[in-house]
């Protein structure tokens, strides 16, 4: 069973919503990335969306943006991004790991190739935000054939009949974005976003996990109320940036970490 399937399960089996932590890769150095992602594994988290840099960033807020562009001006590339996930795989041989970016960087690499590279490395799962169902045949058919999920999203916009087709489509889970715009760290989530969680759930058995906005345990623990997954992403970019090149990073992300998981 794919890690990505498992930790849902766990959860599901628990009670509680499976914690999801978005990371840019790189951001400042791979170091500092490899450190961090540490301090989450220890915290108890369930999967790690592994951000792959992008110079035109898809929806991502200027904490995402910013981070992306760093990353990029030290040096890294898709090759480093992937012998990090062989990295962190030896390290946290249970954690899933889901490889989140741009079409434009996989394509260059090669569609094939960057399947055979991300299996081989230990990745668990794809997510291509710039790439819907209808564009994704081959590139699904061969994470497919990998053992790779490939997740798609729904928004706020999307009609409940193409959310039905995205959820057919989408493995792992399905990546309901909270609100309209970009990434970043929101004080209160939409009013409504409990009955539009609930009615993608309708459409599907797949778990359902929210991200965009959420920041503190407050909102982790309402989301946890009624999605199957939490995704917390520039929050903790920010914190990750903040405390580069300290002793301290690693505690320090395992703590907000920790305190959102038991939130």
């Amino acid at each position: 069973m794919n890690r990505i399937d498992s930790a849902f399960e766990k959860r599901r089996a628990e009670g509680r919503a499976a914690m999801i932590y978005y990371i840019t890769a790189g951001y400042p150095d791979v170091a500092t990335t490899e450190t961090a992602i540490d301090g989450l594994a220890e915290a108890g988290a369930d999967v790690i969306e592994l951000g792959i840099p992008f110079s035109d960033p898809i929806a991502d807020g200027p904490t995402i943006q910013e981070a992306s562009k760093v990353a990029l001006e030290n040096g890294i590339t898709v090759q480093a991004i992937l012998d990090l996930t062989g990295r962190i795989r030896q390290r946290h041989p249970d954690l899933a790991i889901l490889l989140f970016g741009a079409y434009n960087p996989i394509l260059h690499y090669g569609e094939q190739a960057f399947i055979d590279a991300a299996s081989a490395a230990g990745a668990d799962g794809l997510l291509v935000p710039d790439l819907p169902p209808e564009a994704a045949a081959k590139l699904h058919t061969a994470a497919e054939a990998a053992g790779l999920a490939m997740v798609f999203l729904v928004a706020p916009t999307t009609t409940p009949e193409r959310a039905r087709k995205i959820a057919e489509a989408s493995r792992g889970f399905i990546y309901y974005i909270s609100l309209k715009g970009v990434t970043g760290a929101r004080a209160e989530m939409p009013p409504d976003l409990e009955p539009r969680v609930k009615a993608v759930k309708a459409m599907t058995r797949k778990p359902v996990a929210v991200g965009f906005g959420v920041s503190e345990p407050a909102q982790a623990k309402a989301i946890a109320k009624f999605a199957d997954g939490v995704i917390i992403g520039s929050a903790l970019v920010k914190l990750v940036g903040a405390n580069a090149g300290k002793p301290e990073l690693k505690e320090r992300v395992k703590a907000y970490a920790g305190g959102m998981i038991e939130s």
